[in-house]
């Protein structure tokens, strides 16, 4: 049986390391250095369709074994993560740009989502319901959805499929993961995991390749029960009504436009800080990252002098190198899409403060130097369309309640921060801002055991803490008449 370690990458599909139809490949390209890292089986719907009738014929076995059973199989694979985490860092490094300091931070973060689903599979929990009638007894039991289609973006290439793949098996699910095309090595990786730990043929399955295709297949096969997607708004509607033909359950996390509201009884340096790892903490690639700044007046030339200083600080380069604190963006593409967000926002009055430009300082890759800006327009491509850029636009206010008007003045509602050391503030953002997650002095709130998800045009669903194990679940009522 060949390995996923062979020089060319495979696909996994019912137990077998596997090539696509035709043999067809694609080069993964380091966006550091632009050269080829490795080439991978690239499948379409012949083999997404191979893989949903094994995770079919899989499922029924799986859904038998005890959630303790299950349990052991999610736990050792969390082991065997965080032993790896210096080799899946390096590999994740490699093929997105990240540091490997952040990147070690995903695997460890995925490890311990693996961990907790673990434990909470065992908390798949129905209940007894009072009769109304004499002799009549009610009760609920939970029901694994059934097979899981699952599609993954490039810019957190472990946490992502982890937050899919670990509730969905803790569920009694089985499941078809569809990785981004510019990241599968790392994937691959945390498959190897889950096969060591004792995942049987079939329960995960792994196919690489287009992402239409593959997609359209999960959409209409009916062996497919479930389809669980991350990445953008746009392709988040094609799927809603992809899926409305066998009404499929979704689970989609989608597009942001997160505001950072900066008040001004706390430190504004300090804010700045914290604004300034929240934004540029993988590159700003990142659907939680904050991508609107709204700075009090009192504190906003505090504020811009010290973001401006701490972003010239940051130290741009090659992940894998020491200290680098920024790395490239994933592609030529993404790079010239934040060219012309900085010019569209110099024709409309903005002021470049530092950054604003491609990185001189490198003969290969995909740099670009982070971003500092201010007297930006309403109309701005930044303010209005998800950034996904290391670029920081400042904006001023001075009243709570025009500010959170203006927070919550977008078809997104994915994420939004706040910095106040005020606790009637803090409150009153916490109820006001239209975001499904929101951070009072924490830039990066993500964790295991809370629910992650957005409102409005920023998703369906919560993935992560209980109500990520119940995405994977159906609830059956159960009535029945006792002999008299």
């Amino acid at each position: 049986m060949a390995t996923a370690t062979s020089a060319l990458q495979r696909m996994y599909i019912d137990g077998q390391w596997t090539e696509a139809e035709g043999g067809r490949t694609k080069a993964v390209i380091n966006p550091a250095t632009e050269e080829t890292l490795a080439e991978v089986a690239y499948g379409g719907r012949p083999e997404a369709r191979r893989a949903i009738e094994a995770a079919h014929k899989a499922m029924p076995a799986w859904m038998k074994l005890t959630p303790y059973d299950r349990a052991k199989v999610l736990k050792k694979t969390a082991d065997l993560m965080r032993d790896r985490v210096d080799t899946i860092a390096k590999t994740l490094t490699l093929e997105q740009g990240k540091p490997v300091a952040e990147a070690k931070a995903e695997i460890l973060h995925a490890a311990d989502t693996f961990e907790w689903f673990a434990e909470e599979g065992k908390r798949a929990y129905g209940q007894i319901i009072p009769h109304s009638v004499p002799g009549k007894r009610h009760v609920t039991l939970k029901h694994p959805v059934g097979v899981v289609g699952a599609i993954t973006p490039w810019n957190f290439p472990v946490t992502l499929p982890a937050r899919k793949i670990a509730p969905a098996l803790a569920a009694g699910c089985t499941i078809v993961i569809k990785p981004a095309e510019q990241t599968p090595l790392c994937m691959i990786q945390l498959l190897e995991c889950l096969l060591e730990a004792g995942a049987p043929p079939g329960v995960v399955n792994l196919v690489i390749g287009e992402g239409p295709a593959i997609g359209e297949e999960f959409l209409q096969n009916p062996l497919c029960r479930k389809l669980s997607f991350t990445g953008s708004t746009a392709v988040g509607k094609q799927l809603m009504r992809g899926a409305a033909d066998q009404v499929k359950r979704l689970s989609l996390e989608l597009g942001g436009h997160a505001p950072f509201i900066v008040f001004p009884d706390a430190d504004p340096e300090v804010g700045a800080k914290i604004a300034v790892t929240g934004k540029f903490r993988n590159n700003g690639q990142v659907c939680i990252a904050p991508s609107r700044f709204y700075v009090h007046k009192d504190v906003e030339k505090k504020f811009t002098e010290a973001a401006v200083e701490f972003s010239r600080a940051l130290k741009l380069g090659n992940g894998v190198e020491p200290g680098v604190e920024v790395g490239p963006m994933i592609e030529e593409r993404a790079r010239d899409k934040t060219v012309g967000l900085i010019d569209d926002a110099r024709k409309t009055g903005a002021t470049v403060l530092t950054g604003g430009k491609k990185s001189d300082r490198f003969a290969k890759g995909f740099f670009f130097e982070p971003t500092v800006l201010n007297n930006l327009s309403p109309d701005s491509k930044i303010l209005t369309e998800e950034p996904f850029a290391p670029v920081m636009p400042l904006l001023n206010f001075s009243n709570l309640d025009d500010v959170i008007r203006a927070a919550n003045n977008t078809r997104y509602g994915l994420s939004a921060y706040v910095f106040t050391n005020d606790l009637s503030i803090a409150w009153k953002m916490a109820e006001g801002l239209e975001a499904g997650i929101i951070g009072i002095n924490d830039p990066v709130p993500a964790a295991p055991q809370c629910p992650f998800g957005g409102m409005k045009e920023s998703g369906l669903g919560r993935e992560l803490a209980h109500e990520g194990l119940e995405a994977y679940l159906e609830t059956k009522y159960v009535s029945w008449k006792l002999k008299d």
